[in-house]
């Protein structure tokens, strides 16, 4: 197998600072391990990184431009998420 028959993976680092996961970048491996070899030796060079995820691109779904707008749609069209129907009692004025 050629390097450029190597499947394409997403990079995904948590810092030592972070809660979550952030995308870093993409690069090129044989396998998932050595992926996450590869990711640690290019993303995490000064020891920024505490966990490392590793996805195969092609299994990643992702949302359909065209269809933003309805996906997306303020949340004013959908009243079930305000909560309208409830009582402020007196004295709370930051609500």
């Amino acid at each position: 197998m050629s390097n450029k028959e190597w499947p394409l993976f997403e990079v995904f680092i948590r810092s030592k600072q972070g809660l979550n996961h952030k995308h870093v970048g993409s690069l090129r491996a044989a396998d998932p391990d050595m992926a996450i070899e590869n990711a640690r030796d290019v993303y995490t060079r000064r020891s920024e990184g505490v966990s490392i995820w590793v996805v195969e691109s092609k299994l990643i779904t992702a949302s359909d431009p065209k269809e933003a707008d309805s996906l997306f749609e303020p949340a004013d069209s959908k009243v079930y998420r305000h909560p309208t129907f409830y009582d402020v009692p007196d004295g709370i004025s930051h609500m």
